[in-house]
């Protein structure tokens, strides 16, 4: 069983995946920190607003901020993290467009294929020029 496991996560497609599953935690690290960081306070200075800290309080007690009603224990609908979150999906979504755009753009595309230079004789069914008005090798008119 353990020879089997082993040759199982030697394959190629499996260390490539584990590959693009460690890189793709660290880039949405990245993104995280960009969105959280960077992009949002200036957007939040814009209205004034810091999306990081909305949310609705389901207690009947008030809480300045998410983190005041979480250590008392109250319930809240947390939706500036959704936010966040969604800026970060589509932040994330927009990378990997850009990035698989690009690897594309690097594949060489396989070039058309040439167009047919012979036809075969409906006699003898060898190959002839398509202009051909006579088989060469039967000499029937094709």
């Amino acid at each position: 069983m353990l020879k089997e496991f082993k040759e199982f996560a030697m394959r190629g497609n499996v260390l490539d995946m584990a590959v693009g599953i460690i890189i793709g935690a660290a880039f949405g690290k990245i993104v995280s920190s960009l969105v959280e960081d960077i992009i949002m306070p200036p957007i939040g200075a814009l209205g004034h607003v810091d999306f990081s800290n909305l949310f609705i309080n389901l207690s009947h007690n008030s809480y300045p901020t998410i983190a005041m009603a979480k250590a008392a224990g109250q319930p809240t609908l947390n939706y500036g993290l959704f936010l966040n979150s969604v800026v970060n999906f589509l932040i994330v979504a927009f990378a990997i467009f850009l990035l698989l755009r690009m690897v594309n753009r690097w594949l060489l595309k396989p070039a058309p294929a040439a167009a047919p230079t012979t036809r075969d004789c409906p006699q003898c069914l060898m190959a002839i020029p398509i202009a051909a008005r006579k088989c060469g090798h039967c000499t029937s008119a094709v």
